[in-house]
């Protein structure tokens, strides 16, 4: 499970992008990154500014079952 949470500066959720079961591998190409249009979870365009975005990636074995918990954070700026 692969969800990425985007925050502004006063640690509010402006997005959350939930992308579901993704297989291992490298998503750095345009036909296989996350994208973000831009817009917070109402649909409202977000404003030129610093957020911040976590990478929360929960691996499943075998069997289905949660083995873990992998979570990412980083600084991204939005220029209009």
């Amino acid at each position: 499970q692969v969800t990425i949470t985007i925050y502004n500066t006063r640690g509010q959720v402006t997005r959350t992008l939930d992308l579901g079961r993704q297989k291992a591998g490298v998503y750095l190409t345009k036909n296989r990154a996350a994208y973000w249009n831009g817009r917070d979870n109402h649909g409202q365009e977000v404003a030129s500014g610093i957020y911040f975005y976590t990478l929360q990636i929960e691996p499943l074995n075998l069997a289905g079952n949660r083995t873990g918990k992998f979570i990412a954070t980083r600084k991204m700026v939005i220029m209009k």
